[in-house]
This record gives structure tokens, sequence and C-alpha cells, in this order.
């Protein structure tokens, strides 16, 4: 009996060694996909930050080292756009969270209407983002615009586009964005107040809490998690931010509204210097990663208290 076993046993053993490697196979093309559309890209933006690989001077082509970063360190315009960068993510984030559960709080009120209130609240969310700069583009033409609306009531000049000013060009940018990213914190925020049970706000009710204290006990805690998670992808969208202000400003007047990203492209796609674009990519790498684990480091240690 035992021998049979044992016989039986190494009969089977072939195909148990061939099914084996089957998840292998099925995860194959997945790992190949990510290789090639991933990884690769990576290590190629990384190889060319050590390289002088420029269209333009095709005889300075070569090893670099650590050059193109010590190009960075005297380049005015790499600070200035780091500098923006900073205050764009700021506002940005912080407006459109604020508006954003704002709306979201109402939209989960009842009242006559509510459902096509919502659906003209989510619409601009589902706008591409070159559709969205085109509108605004139209909204802040100086000939038919709003700027012509407002000269007529004497609050500016005729002719005077609001993308062409210092004072006015960082604000007119900022309502564009909050325009499609309020919608997206509103959308997630609300989809959490769906799940906030009902006898939690009628125990608060019961114990005399005020909306202050309901909404610090009650709908916090349940809507935190959407919170953390709206804020860290705006936070790294409106860090790669390029569509928008590249169409409506193009990054000026005089570089004023040039984020990191934008001056990559400027740098790599239009001066073709692949090599100190690839080295400011790096650094706007490695910025992201470092808030991004740092900002879900800290909301950790917030929830766990």
């Amino acid at each position: 009996m035992t021998i049979a076993l044992a016989r039986q046993g190494r009969r089977r053993s072939p195909l148990t060694a061939r099914t084996r490697w089957y998840p292998y196979l099925l995860i194959a093309p997945t790992v190949v996909l990510v290789l090639v559309f991933l990884v690769y890209p990576v290590g190629s933006v990384f190889y060319y930050s050590l390289q002088n690989a420029n269209v333009t001077q095709p005889w300075n082509d070569g090893f670099a080292g650590l050059g193109n970063f010590t190009r960075m360190f005297g380049d005015p315009l790499f600070w200035q756009s780091l500098r923006f960068t900073a205050q764009w993510v700021v506002v940005e984030v912080a407006l459109q969270f604020v508006f954003g559960l704002a709306l979201a709080l109402l939209l989960n009120r009842t009242f006559v209407g509510r459902g096509m209130a919502r659906a003209l609240t989510f619409s601009p969310w589902a706008v591409s983002g070159i559709l969205t700069t085109t509108i605004w583009i139209l909204i802040y033409n100086p000939a038919t615009g709003i700027g012509r609306y407002l000269a007529d009531l004497g609050i500016g000049e005729h002719g005077t586009s609001l993308l062409s000013g210092q004072g006015t060009t960082f604000l007119a940018v900022v309502i564009a964005e909050l325009w499609k990213g309020v919608p997206f914190f509103a959308i997630l925020i609300l989809a959490d107040l769906q799940s906030v049970p009902g006898d939690l706000y009628e125990a608060a009710d019961v114990d005399g809490a005020g909306p202050w204290r309901k909404f610090t006990s009650v709908t916090w805690p349940h809507i935190r998690q959407a919170v953390v998670l709206a804020t860290l992808l705006r936070g790294v969208w409106e860090f790669n931010n390029v569509d928008l202000l590249y169409t409506l400003t193009g990054g000026g007047p005089a570089s004023s509204t040039t984020t990191l990203p934008l001056y990559v492209a400027q740098t790599a796609i239009q001066s073709r210097d692949f090599g100190y674009g690839s080295a400011l990519t790096v650094v706007a790498f490695v910025i992201l990663t470092f808030f991004s684990l740092l900002y879900l480091r800290l909301t950790k240690r917030g929830a766990e208290r």
C-alpha cells in the first residue's frame, strides 16, 4: 500500500512542477508592461540627468556627472518656479478643500432639485483639461469676456486681459483651476457623507450638540480618510499641472506662473536640453516622493491619536 502511494506521488510530481509556473505566466504580461512603461522611463530620466544631452549643442554631449544638478543652484528660473509651485499647490489644494467640503455638506442635504444640482456641480470634473482652458480663455478674453464687463463698470481698463497683469494673473488662473478641482473634493467627500449613519446625528441632537460639535464628533471622523486621499491626490496633480497654466499664460508674464513641471517642459521640449530637463524631473520626483511620504506619515499619526 505504501509503495503504491509513493509511486502515485512520483507520477504526479511532473504535473505539479508544471502548474507551479502558471501564476507567474499569468502575471508576466503585467510585469512586462510595468517594466516597459514605468521602470524604463524612470530609469532613462535618471540616466539622462547625468548626461549632457542638448540637441542644439551636440558637441558637448557626454557624461556630465552632477553638473546638471549643480547648475540648478545658480539658475534663478529654477528657484522661481520652485517657489511658485509651492505657492500654487498650497493655495489650490486649500481652497479646493474648503469649497469642496462646503459644497459636499450642502449637496448632502435634502432639497428640491438636489439631483440636478449634483449633476451641475460635478460636470466640470468631466470636462477635459484642454476644453477647460479654452472655456476660460474665452471668459478672460479682453474684448468679449469678463474683463470687458468689469471695465464697463469702471474696474480696470478696456482691452486689458486679466491674464497679462502681474496683479491679476495668479488670481485668474487660481479661479480657473478651482472650477475644475472643487468638484473632485466634493465627489469624494459626499460619497463618505452618504455612509454616515443618521442615528449618530439623532443621538447628537439628544445630547444637545450644536452644528460644530456634530461636525467634529460625527462627520469629520467618517470623512477624514476621504479628505486625506483627496488632498494627497490633488496635491500631486496640482504639482504636475502643466496644461492649464501652459494654455492660459504660457508660464508668464515674466515666468511668474511657471511651475517646476512647466519649466521642465520648456527646458526639455522647447529648448531641447534633455539632460538638464531630466535633472529637473529627478528633483521634482524626489520632492513629490518626500512630501507624499511625509504627508501620509503625519496623517496616520494624527489618526492614531
